[in-house]
């Protein structure tokens, strides 16, 4: 007889079970984080969940937020599975400080310019 813990560790990769545990993506409750777990597992990348942080209220059950994390060699493969699933999207890069200050004195620059309009008017 084999028990269901047999079965996973016959299917993590070794390679992606090194390192300190990091989250690689978030779920909106138990079953949508599983159901990511078994997806990285069907890849060999193990993983673990946990309730995010401020939901770590056992009366919640199922609902609540999880994080799923992964050891950090299974990162870039994990990451890789739920970039070709849709369940991650790329990150976009920060805005440039620069182009949102201009924008920012162009805005200034219509309302002051719309504010002595109206003044020179009335």
């Amino acid at each position: 007889m084999t028990l269901p813990s047999d079965d996973i560790a016959g299917k993590v990769n070794p390679e992606y079970a090194r390192g300190d545990l990091r989250r690689v993506v978030g779920a909106r409750n138990q079953i949508e984080a599983e159901f990511i777990q078994g997806l990285l597992l069907e890849e060999g990348i193990p993983s673990i969940l946990r309730r995010s942080a401020g939901f770590d209220v056992p009366e919640f059950l199922t609902s609540g937020p999880r994080d799923v994390m992964v050891p950090g060699a299974g990162v870039p493969a994990a990451r890789e599975v739920l970039l070709q699933a849709d369940l991650l999207t790329t990150p976009r890069p920060a805005p440039n400080p620069l182009r949102v200050l201009g924008w920012m004195l162009l805005v200034l620059a219509v309302v002051a310019g719309a504010a002595y309009l109206i003044e020179s008017v009335g």
